[in-house]
């Protein structure tokens, strides 16, 4: 743990982009919702687009320490591949919530 500020920082890249695309999706709708309000409609953008990012980073996140220990393992004991495959893939779940967030919000 004696890099994490360069930890953090590697993913500072992914969390900007996340905000300007945020700000491009409110924009968007705010622009385009000419019977709604825009300012729901420019709201209701911008959660869209916070569920889907902020479950992506999660996933992320979790994966990355997850997929080398399970790395580790299968590397000793092959015969543990479907239970590591399993672990590694319960953090997908954050993503896929977040695409239900993102096309209930739309």
């Amino acid at each position: 743990m004696k890099n994490t500020a360069f930890n953090a920082a590697k993913y500072l890249p992914a969390l900007a982009l996340m905000t300007f695309a945020t700000s491009a999706f409110a924009q968007d709708a705010a622009t385009t919702a000419a019977t709604t309000d825009s300012t729901t409609a420019g709201l209701k953008a911008i959660g869209a687009g916070l569920a889907l990012g902020l479950g992506a980073v999660g996933t992320g996140l979790a994966q990355g320490p997850i997929g080398a220990a399970a790395a580790g393992v299968v590397a000793e004991r092959p015969e543990k591949f479907g239970q590591m495959a399993i672990w590694f893939f319960i953090p997908e779940t954050l993503v896929i919530f977040g695409f239900v967030g993102f096309f209930l919000l739309k």
